[in-house]
């Protein structure tokens, strides 16, 4: 299936965003919306929003954060609450103005931490959350990881890599590893965002993943019942990557059976008659 990119820029909350949609015509069916780890932007999703829209039928909206790929230079110290900030204002924001209602949301790692936030502030908005290596609270494995990249990036060839895709590779590294090293972090959480979620969350987690946990996820499902978990063997802390074909397939399937869901839900409360529909509940 041969899909549309479009490339633009957005200001949101003061910033300006870069963006890229792919299938954005496919007004039929909803939006796929995009929220990169906290190295990302959306050059390193490399060809996988065109996969998810080829495969999904749905349009996709990537977006890099502010700090990160081509969008604005980070210019302070992030605080502890940066991901609160993200899920709470810059991404509900980001959608209206681009009247996207009702998104899928796909999160990697940070990512997906800022989609569980939003889904927790505002659960109507969000259609389903298809969250990799999501993070709820700080784990020691995730502090022991983050101040070994800080080594590598000192000392390989990393920040060589990552200037592929950060037009300001310095300010998004170290804007990334200052706060998750900085001791006042440890105690950031947000599992108090889980018990609102309304909508069906499928986790994707690597057996391997250095930066975190099954407990991430089990945290998850533990609180919001609608709960989806895939465990990756052979797969560290980016399933797209290291596991593209099975991540793929799964999100694909999950994704269709949630808007189905969805919409028959919507159906229902259009007829005050009907007695409702029970949404698949599945765990992995």
């Amino acid at each position: 299936m041969n899909t549309t990119n479009s490339r633009g820029e957005i200001i949101v909350d003061g910033k300006r965003l870069e963006t890229l949609w792919i299938g954005r015509e496919r007004s039929d069916q909803p939006t796929i919306v995009m929220l990169h780890e906290g190295l990302g932007s959306i050059a390193l999703w490399k060809d996988f929003p065109q996969q998810l829209a080829a495969h999904t039928g749905c349009g996709v909206l990537v977006y890099s954060r502010y700090g990160h790929g081509s969008s604005d230079k980070l210019m302070e110290k992030r605080p502890v609450n940066f991901m609160h900030h993200e899920g709470e204002v810059v991404l509900p924001e980001l959608l209206d103005k681009l009247s996207i209602a009702r998104p899928v949301l796909l999160g990697h790692s940070d990512g997906g931490s800022i989609s569980l936030i939003f889904a927790g502030r505002y659960p109507e908005r969000p259609r389903a959350l298809v969250l990799e290596a999501p993070h709820v609270f700080v784990e020691d494995l995730s502090i022991a990881s983050i101040a070994q990249a800080k080594v590598n990036y000192e000392t390989s060839d990393l920040q060589q890599k990552l200037a592929r895709y950060h037009a300001n590779v310095d300010a998004t590294f170290w804007g990334w590893n200052d706060i998750w090293l900085d001791p006042n972090f440890r105690d950031w959480n947000i599992e108090e965002y889980l018990a609102a979620i309304r909508c069906p969350v499928l986790c994707i987690q690597g057996e391997q993943d250095e930066y975190g946990t099954r407990a991430q996820v089990d945290a998850i499902a533990g609180q919001v019942p609608q709960t989806e978990i895939m465990m990756l063997p052979d797969c560290k802390h980016s399933p797209h990557r290291d596991q593209p074909e099975k991540t793929l397939a799964r999100i694909v399937g999950f994704a269709g059976r949630a808007v189905r869901s969805d919409d028959a839900l919507v159906a229902v409360k259009e007829r005050p008659t009907s007695v409702g529909i029970a949404v698949q509940q599945e765990t992995t």
